[in-house]
């Protein structure tokens, strides 16, 4: 093969592997920046953080339970955000909690079971919410606990 010949071949796949760098990086931001569904319940962050309102139920002078959902949990949720914490979204399968964007939508969805859509930023760990909805999947993590909501 001549020099000339080498040279361009080799420019070529230069410019193929440069060009699939770039689209794999557009589509790494693409699916960053793509709506997604996620399941949980809206709590305090202060809640979420312990994974259950028990602890706080019992500050606030109720009875305390692990029920995540349910007009306990509401009642807890409200106190909480009332004394400075925020509404997020907590997944009991996966123990991670979701910074939420709009607050005021999810004031009216404390202590449900939600479907919340949206973007997602790992970095900051906040869905820019588009909707929430009653109800959604729950994973139990193969057991029954009474932590279901139920």
């Amino acid at each position: 093969m001549k020099p000339s010949a080498t040279r361009i071949t080799l420019g070529m796949a230069l410019l193929f592997a440069i060009s699939m760098c770039q689209a794999r990086a557009v589509k790494a931001a693409q699916d960053q920046n793509s709506s997604k569904t996620f399941s949980g319940y809206v709590m305090d962050s202060a809640c979420a953080q312990m994974g259950s309102h028990s602890e706080m139920e019992q500050k606030h002078g109720m009875k305390g339970n692990d029920k995540l959902s349910g007009a306990d949990a509401r009642k807890c949720t409200e106190l909480c955000v009332q004394n400075g914490s925020q509404y997020v979204l907590y997944d009991p399968a996966n123990k991670m909690t979701y910074q939420l964007s709009d607050q005021t939508k999810a004031k009216q969805f404390a202590g449900d079971r939600v479907r919340v859509r949206g973007t997602y930023d790992e970095s900051s760990k906040t869905i820019t919410v588009e909707s929430i909805s009653r109800g959604g999947m729950m994973h139990h993590g193969g057991s029954s606990s009474s932590r279901s909501g139920y």
